[in-house]
C-alpha cells in the first residue's frame, strides 16, 4: 500500500478556496475558467509513511465492525490524535437501524482545524470496517468480515497525517508557510457506512438507504455553523497504483469542485494518478452530503467503478486472475437517457443469457 493521495489534498483544498475567492468578484465562464488555471496548489509536506502507519494501527483492532469492541477502541483513538493534534472534536452518536433491524450505536467523528476560521473546507471518510467479505472470490470467506486497510482505515490516515502536518504548519514563524488566516479544515469520519445489503442476502430486496447511513444522519442533522465551501469524501485512496477517475455522481453534483482538485492534481505533478476520464458512478457518503446537506461533495476512490484490474481484499494487491471473465455493461443511467427500448430490450436480453449460463 502506497499512499500518495494527501499530499494533494491540501494543495487541492488551497488552490480550490483561491478560486472560489477569485470567482466571487468574476462575472463570466470564461473568467472562472482563466483563473482556475493560474491557481498553483500550495499545502503541507505529506508523509506516506505516517499516513501507512496510522493505517496499519487501525487494523490492529482488528476488523472495526459496528457493534464490536475493536471499532469503539478504534473510535476512542481517532479520537485521541484528532485532539493530539489541535483540533477540536465532537462525537455525534447515534442509533441507526441497518437493513437487517440491527441496531447500530453509529458515531461520526468531527474534528475542526481552526473552528474559529469562516471559510471552511470538509474533508471525510468512513471509519467502519465491511462486517461481510461478500465480494471476495472465495465464498468461505463472504461472511467473514473485512480488516478494511484500503476501504476506510486508508482514507481516515489520510486525514489524521493532514491534520498532523497541518499542526506541524501552526508553528511556523513565517506566516505564508501556514494555511491562509481565514481557512479552517473540518475532518469528518463517517461511521455506519458499510452495512449494506450483501450480496448473499438473497431473501431481502433493498428497499431505500441501506448504506453510507452515518453520513445520512450527519446530512440531515447537521452541527450547529457546519457550512463548508465543498467536501472531499476519501474512500479507497490507499492501493498499490490507485487512480482516481472522475466519478460520474460527483461530476454531476460538483463539476467546479472536480475541475479545482484535478487541475490541483495536475499541477502539484500527479496528473497520471488523476485521468480525466470519468469513470462509473458509485453509492458513497457523498451523494447524503449533495442531496440532503446541500453541501458540493466528490469521491475520490480508486473503487469498483470502471473497468481496472481485480484486487485481493485483504492487502489490496493485483490477484492476477486469469480464469475470470465478464461483459462490462453501460451504467443504467446512461441506458435510460437513450430513451430507446430496443437497447433496452437487447440490454436485458444480453443479461438474461449471461445469467443462464451460470444457472440463474
Amino acid at each position: 500500500m502506497k499512499i500518495i493521495s494527501g499530499g494533494i489534498l491540501v494543495a487541492a483544498v488551497v488552490a480550490g478556496l483561491a478560486v472560489l475567492k477569485t470567482k466571487d468578484s468574476q462575472t463570466s465562464d470564461e473568467d472562472t475558467e482563466m483563473t482556475e488555471t493560474v491557481a498553483k496548489p500550495v499545502g503541507p509536506a505529506f508523509n506516506p509513511d505516517s499516513a501507512f502507519a496510522f493505517t496499519a494501527k487501525q487494523c490492529d483492532f482488528g476488523p472495526r465492525v459496528m457493534n464490536s469492541e475493536a471499532h469503539d477502541r478504534c473510535g476512542a483513538w481517532i479520537v485521541s490524535k484528532f485532539k493530539a493534534y489541535g483540533c477540536t472534536v465532537e462525537e455525534q452518536k447515534a442509533d441507526l437501524k441497518g437493513y437487517d433491524g440491527t441496531m447500530l450505536h453509529s458515531t461520526n467523528i468531527i474534528a475542526r482545524f481552526r473552528p474559529e476560521a469562516k471559510r471552511r473546507v470538509m474533508l471525510c471518510a468512513h471509519w467502519d470496517a465491511r462486517p461481510w467479505a461478500d465480494n471476495d472470490p472465495d465464498s468461505t470467506n463472504h461472511r467473514k468480515p473485512v480488516m478494511a486497510a484500503n476501504d476506510g482505515a486508508s482514507g481516515v490516515a489520510v486525514m489524521i497525517e493532514v491534520a498532523r502536518q497541518l499542526s506541524l504548519m501552526e508553528k511556523e514563524q513565517d506566516g505564508a508557510k501556514r494555511l491562509p488566516a481565514d481557512v479552517g479544515i473540518d475532518f469528518v469520519c463517517f461511521d455506519a457506512e458499510d452495512w449494506g445489503l450483501p450480496q448473499w442476502e438473497t431473501n431481502m430486496e433493498e428497499v431505500g438507504d441501506t448504506w453510507a447511513l452515518g453520513a445520512l444522519h450527519f446530512s440531515t442533522n447537521l452541527p450547529a455553523g457546519f457550512s463548508p465551501e465543498f467536501a472531499v469524501l476519501l474512500d479507497m485512496v490507499g492501493g498499490e497504483g490507485a487512480q482516481f477517475y472522475r466519478e460520474g455522481m460527483s461530476v454531476q453534483y460538483a463539476p467546479d469542485v472536480v475541475n479545482r482538485v484535478w487541475n490541483a492534481a495536475r499541477e502539484a505533478g500527479f496528473g497520471s494518478y488523476f485521468p480525466n476520464d470519468v469513470g462509473g458512478m458509485v453509492t458513497d457518503d457523498h451523494i447524503p452530503l449533495n442531496e440532503k446537506a446541500g453541501i458540493p461533495s466528490f469521491v475520490m476512490s480508486d473503487g469498483p467503478h470502471g473497468v481496472r484490474m481485480e484486487f485481493v481484499w485483504d492487502n489490496w494487491d493485483h490477484a492476477d486472475w486469469t480464469n475470470d471473465s465478464c461483459t462490462a455493461y453501460p451504467a443504467l443511467t446512461c441506458l435510460a437517457a437513450t430513451f430507446n427500448p430496443e437497447l433496452a430490450f437487447k440490454y436485458g436480453n444480453a443479461i438474461g443469457q449471461e445469467l443462464s449460463l451460470i444457472h440463474i
